[in-house]
């Protein structure tokens, strides 16, 4: 090391390149599991109002399969799974999964203001809408983040 370079401690590089690997590793599996817990929003209140409602029941099945696929498969090691391709698959899921809530929180906007697919959205569950918002947007913020340190910032960060 030459008298002019100066040793710098491990944390303030890391800053410098985006943060603490574990911090993006917690929000992919934050991301993921707010990701569930709108899949689970969407099939509890399948059962127990939209099931007789033709387009929207079904739409409300297919959020719930697309959230768990994609939930699960943000929890997985994908990177180790899938070598080379492992990268660009996570990054697959993580933009799936924030585009999906975010447009599951536009549907249920749009829905409580005029009809949609033939249905207007008359209220029944405050909690479970509330509840739907939250995850929604704790999904979008969370796998955002996740994107934007992993892919804008090329943040290091930690695998499975």
């Amino acid at each position: 090391m030459s008298a002019t370079t100066k040793a710098r401690p491990l944390g303030s590089t890391l800053r410098a390149r985006g943060g603490w690997p574990q911090l993006w590793l917690a929000a992919r599996v934050l991301g993921a599991l707010s990701l569930l817990a709108v899949g689970a929003v969407h099939i509890q209140q399948y059962f127990d109002l939209y099931s007789d409602i033709a387009t929207i029941g079904t739409l409300f099945v297919l959020n719930f399969v697309g959230a768990t696929i994609v939930g699960l498969g943000l929890l997985a090691p994908i990177e180790r799974l899938l070598g080379r391709l492992g990268n660009a698959v996570v990054a697959l899921l993580a933009l799936a999964g924030a585009a999906q809530a975010a447009t599951a929180f536009v549907f249920l906007y749009i829905a409580e203001r005029t009809p949609l697919f033939g249905f207007q959205e008359p209220g029944y569950d405050p909690t479970a809408i509330l509840a739907s918002r939250i995850s929604e947007v704790a999904t979008v913020v969370f796998l955002g983040a996740f994107l934007a340190a992993r892919y804008l910032r090329r943040a290091p960060v930690l695998r499975w």
